[in-house]
């Protein structure tokens, strides 16, 4: 089984293209999901603990997580060294299921993977990129979103062209979604040996 990783800086459209592959049948492990999902389970008691008071009700309240981030940056890497352990475990258990499955490939969709060194369990490296502008212009519509915590993000993150480098395919998403579509359609059928369909 090939075990692909799905990457690409904040509004990008990632999330749509891993709809993409979705729809064509490839199982998906979406790394946000899995955090969303911790923060109502494992992830609650060591995260208040190490940030009180942003457990509301027995769930992370990731607004309040992400306020206390911005005004001390430097505590990311401590709710990382929490949180990124049980990302993984999910993940191998994930990966795991499908290979029992006789699945011929996962998709990982890691939006830290080159950050968080994830490309060492890999086999292939998909990245989804887009024109800055239409980069900004997405992101800056999200709830909650400021300049501030936009370049905090980006400062993070490496940069697009650096990731389309390392990549064995990119999806471009600043044309039609029929044209980002077919290009998720070729990289199926390459992975999966049924040639252009």
């Amino acid at each position: 089984m090939i075990i692909v990783g799905l990457t690409g800086s904040i509004g990008m459209g990632k999330s749509t293209a891993a709809g993409m592959f979705r729809e064509l049948g490839v199982p998906v492990n979406d790394a946000d999901e899995v955090v969303h999902m911790l923060y109502s389970g494992e992830a609650v008691a060591p995260v208040e603990a190490a940030f009180p008071g942003v457990a509301k009700g027995g769930v992370i309240d990731r607004a309040e997580l992400s306020l206390r981030l911005v005004a001390a940056p430097e505590r990311l890497a401590e709710l990382e060294r929490i949180v990124h352990p049980l990302v993984r475990a999910k993940e191998q258990e994930f990966v795991a299921r499908h290979r029992a499955g006789g699945a011929p490939f996962v998709l990982l969709d890691i939006p830290l993977l080159f950050e968080t060194k994830a490309e060492a369990r890999l086999d292939r490296i998909v990245v989804v990129t887009c024109d800055p502008e239409m980069q900004r212009e997405r992101v800056m519509k999200r709830p909650g979103m400021t300049a501030e915590k936009f370049a905090m993000i980006l400062e993070r993150q490496v940069p697009d062209s650096e990731k389309r480098a390392r990549a064995d395919f990119v999806i471009p998403t600043d044309i039609s979604m029929d044209e980002t579509r077919a290009s998720v359609r070729r990289i199926v059928a390459c992975l999966t040996g049924r040639g252009d369909s």
